[in-house]
């Protein structure tokens, strides 16, 4: 008998096949999709958390800025007569540098001018100067050494008739590039027999703070920037991305006598109540306080958002009173508006009673 080995041979059939790849598809495109939506919810989380970390950042750096505005150590300046106009916040001659030290604090609403020293100024947003000392003496611990060319502050703490006592005030404080010409000392002196130990220095500052257009040229990302008074002139340095709009409302005394505190808040101190020359000066050097509206935005669009064509933003008061409202914008920009009030500590200090 004669037996057959051949077996039996099974398989997929074609339509077997194609169901299988197809199932294999949608479940790729399922995972596919789960991939990418958690993908950009990632992304987008983590663009929040940036305009998070860059709006307080640039608020705090604000903050703590105008609360040492008008820091010259140990000297006053509201011994010194106020200028006859608005100091230039770019000037770098030290006669002018002199002239503005009655003026701690100094803006420009809406840039409506801008000081010549700036470059790429977002319209529509203010500006402000902040002048003082650096809080930091040379040759003290982990403060910055002796910058040769910058400018550098020190005050008297000597009641010798050639310094304090004398009825020149001018001879209480030393403001020079060149070190050397900076000779007042501390408390310990009784020129010229005992000389004592000269008084420290320190680095005088004029920053300028404003929004730029890009942080670097043409990438379209508003920028808070710095305009920095050094040995060679102002130099400019970006320090939060995102940063929008800046808008301040300054708090002004105008309460006599003084106690420290801001009577009214406005702002555009050179034009308020209508003041001009000298009046609007005093205004600038009676701010004890300011308020600091910030606009931070997301360095990148956000996919599938608008910003909305009603949207607005509120950041104070304009110097009429009105409502200060920024856009709408219409974008796919997400955007958080960031708010302190802060106490200028020096110049409050000294309208203390």
């Amino acid at each position: 008998m004669k037996v057959d080995r051949r077996t039996a041979q099974g398989g997929y059939t074609i339509i077997e096949l194609m169901v299988a790849i197809t199932l294999g598809l949608l479940i790729i495109a399922a995972l596919t999709t789960i991939f990418v939506n958690n993908s950009q919810t990632r992304d987008e989380i983590e663009r929040a958390n940036e305009q998070t970390e860059n709006g307080r950042y640039a608020i705090q750096l604000l903050t703590d800025e105008l609360r040492n505005a008008g820091y010259l150590a140990e000297f006053n300046p509201a011994l010194l007569s106020l200028p006859a106009t608005t100091p230039d916040p770019c000037a770098t001659a030290l006669t002018d540098l002199k002239t503005a030290l009655p003026i701690a604090v100094q803006g420009n609403d809406n840039a409506a001018s801008i000081p010549t020293c700036l470059s790429d100024v977002k319209a529509g947003t203010d500006i402000v100067v902040v002048r003082r000392a650096s809080a930091c003496a040379v040759g003290a611990t982990d403060c910055d050494p002796l910058i040769t060319g910058a400018p550098y502050f020190q005050a008297s703490g000597c009641t010798s008739p050639a310094e304090l006592s004398s009825p020149n005030v001018a001879n209480y404080y030393g403001l020079d590039v060149d070190t050397t010409k900076l000779t007042l000392h501390q408390k310990n002196c009784n020129p010229p027999t005992t000389p004592g130990t000269l008084a420290p220095l320190h680095q005088y500052r004029t920053h300028i703070y404003f929004i730029a257009n890009n942080d670097q040229n043409g990438d379209g990302i508003p920028t808070l920037k710095r305009a920095e008074l050094g040995a060679s002139g102002f130099t400019t340095v970006p320090l939060v991305e995102g940063i929008e709009n800046m808008q301040i409302e300054y708090g002004i005394e105008t309460a006599t006598p003084t106690t420290g505190v801001a009577s009214v808040f406005t702002a555009d101190p050179a034009s308020y109540g209508g003041c001009a020359g000298a009046v609007c000066v005093g205004y600038w050097r009676n701010i004890v306080s300011a308020k600091i509206h910030l606009l931070a935005r997301n360095k990148k669009q956000t996919m599938g958002y608008t910003d909305g064509k009603v949207k607005t933003f509120a950041m104070g008061l304009n110097a009429d009173g009105t409502a200060n409202t920024i856009g709408p914008f219409n974008d796919a920009y997400r955007r958080h508006v960031y708010t302190s009030l802060v106490r200028v500590n020096n110049t409050a200090g000294r309208n203390t009673p």
